[in-house]
């Protein structure tokens, strides 16, 4: 990825993306997590060029909403647990480094200045769920799930869901969510406002257009304006503990905790 001289949008084709499918068909865009094979998890150019993307997106003013998706039968399971195991755990610096990647990503995302639509077209672990979090609106196929496993792999969900799981669906739901560690299938995350609706896998892309068409009438400034004002408190909870949680998180990684819970779960993987 070449860096842009001007604030000016390009051609997706132009920006070389491995990991993800960045596309234009005004006036939407569209992010699709493009690596099926280990159900769209994050590595580090994942995360890299989902922030370019968002950047672009933001550039062009043609385009009025942007869609994030996935390949295959995930939306986004989070982190890829296999490329931690080889580049970060033990090394706290290294992860400090993946980690602002991340919260950049995020940034970017949240920052767009435009609708976003999480088209949520299967299962989202993790920071998948801390991914449609991020986005404005959501729509889930209905045989999908919501889950949070990080009690369970060494990683506190402090991406987002410690931030905006109270915001969205209250409390002692949130601590649910983190504790329990439960599979949250699709009517009962839009029943407690997780996400806007579940559809049937068929009517996913009907509700997403339509949403679309919508959002494109709106004036482009206004929104803008009123999605920055709407951001207020998922900023204030983002912003008071994302630095916290990046070095905390960083020197886990030293810990037996956390480097005995990802080996144990890549052996299980394995068998």
């Amino acid at each position: 990825m070449s860096e842009p001289a001007h604030p000016a949008p390009r051609d997706p084709a132009e920006l070389g993306f491995e990991t993800i499918v960045y596309e234009k068909a005004l006036p939407r865009a569209t992010i699709r997590l493009n690596r099926p094979d280990v159900l769209n998890a994050f590595d580090f150019r994942m995360l890299r060029e989902i922030a370019r993307a968002c950047e672009d997106a933001s550039w062009d003013d043609e385009v009025r909403a942007v869609v994030v998706t996935g390949t295959g039968r995930a939306f986004c399971v989070g982190a890829d647990l296999r490329s931690w195991d080889e580049d970060l755990l033990g090394r706290p610096g290294e992860y400090w480094k993946w980690f602002g990647a991340f919260e950049d990503m995020h940034d970017r995302l949240r920052k767009i200045g435009k609708p976003t639509i999480a088209r949520i077209n299967g299962i989202a672990v993790g920071g998948g769920n801390e991914l449609q979090m991020a986005c404005d609106l959501a729509v889930m196929v209905d045989s999908a799930f919501i889950r949070h496993v990080g009690l369970q792999h060494g990683s506190v969900p402090a991406g987002g869901a410690t931030q905006w799981l109270q915001l969205m669906v209250g409390d002692r739901r949130a601590r649910e969510i983190v504790f329990l560690c439960d599979e949250i299938p699709a009517a009962q995350a839009a029943e407690w406002g997780l996400v806007n609706k579940a559809v049937p896998e068929d009517e996913v892309d009907a509700a997403v257009d339509e949403w679309v068409e919508k959002l494109a009438a709106k004036l482009p400034h206004t929104t803008r304006y009123a999605k920055q004002q709407l951001n207020v408190w998922r900023d204030l909870a983002w912003h008071q503990t994302v630095g916290h949680a990046r070095d905390w998180l960083s020197m886990s990684m030293l810990g037996e905790e956390a480097q005995g819970a990802v080996r144990t779960f890549l052996e299980r993987r394995k068998d």
